[in-house]
């Protein structure tokens, strides 16, 4: 049996879960609310403030898919009440960020500044060197941080770039 899959997700107060005949599984929070299809191979049940993901056999597939939407379900509970996020790093003489509205503007040693706008439900802030990307979806926090740090990756000897 799957270790994690195993282990009930708790639903804190103020958070509000559904599940429907298709198997998506929608959260509602404090900070919004996130849906995700869920395989049929597997059971979301949700009773008594708890949620339980079980399998209906021990085929590899199943158990492929047991810690999988458990992790899945536990996310979204997680960033519908405190939120995700990310930072990175600025290292390099001359390279900056700065905020302008809902656009991120980074100075990375090219011939242009390099300009980013902030996808619908993510937010960027910046702090000197830093950058914080923060957001209810762990999945779009994470693509988006990679997106940015895609612009300038870190070079491997003095490690120039963004971190």
């Amino acid at each position: 049996m799957s270790r994690i899959g195993k282990k009930p997700v708790v639903v804190p107060a103020g958070v509000e879960v559904t599940v429907d005949a298709n198997n998506v599984v929608t959260v509602k929070g404090p900070k919004g609310q996130l849906s995700q299809e869920i395989s049929k191979l597997i059971t979301v049940e949700v009773a008594d403030g708890v949620i339980n993901v079980t399998r209906s056999s021990d085929h590899r597939e199943h158990r492929s898919q047991h810690g999988l939407s458990r992790t899945l379900i536990n996310n979204m509970v997680t960033g519908v009440t405190e939120g995700f996020e990310k930072k990175l790093q600025l290292v390099g003489v001359g390279y900056k960020a700065e905020k302008k509205g809902n656009t991120l503007v980074l100075n990375l040693g090219y011939s242009h500044p390099v300009e980013i706008i902030d996808p619908e439900g993510l937010e960027t802030a910046v702090d000197g060197n830093k950058i914080i990307v923060k957001g209810i979806d762990k999945e779009k926090v994470g693509q988006y941080a990679a997106e940015i740090r895609a612009k300038r990756a870190p070079e491997p000897y003095k490690g120039k770039g963004i971190k």
